[in-house]
């Protein structure tokens, strides 16, 4: 399972982080939604990985059955 951190701004945003997949940032106006933008993205980032060949990281496997 992907950690994602969730901290709040200081103008008020919040924003999320997934560790295991570096540049996975992502901003929103609630913690949720931060979280829900970080997921997105993170999901995102781990697709473009398949699909290019590379791994996804270890935290991720157990997202997905095959």
């Amino acid at each position: 399972m992907l950690k994602i951190e969730v901290e709040r701004e200081l103008d008020g945003r919040w924003i999320g982080e997934v560790p295991a997949l570096p540049g996975v940032l992502a901003y929103g106006m609630s913690e949720a939604e931060a979280r829900a933008n970080a997921t997105a993205l993170a999901l995102r980032v781990i697709a473009d990985r398949i699909e290019n060949g590379e791994p996804a990281p270890e935290e991720a496997r157990s997202l997905f059955a095959a």
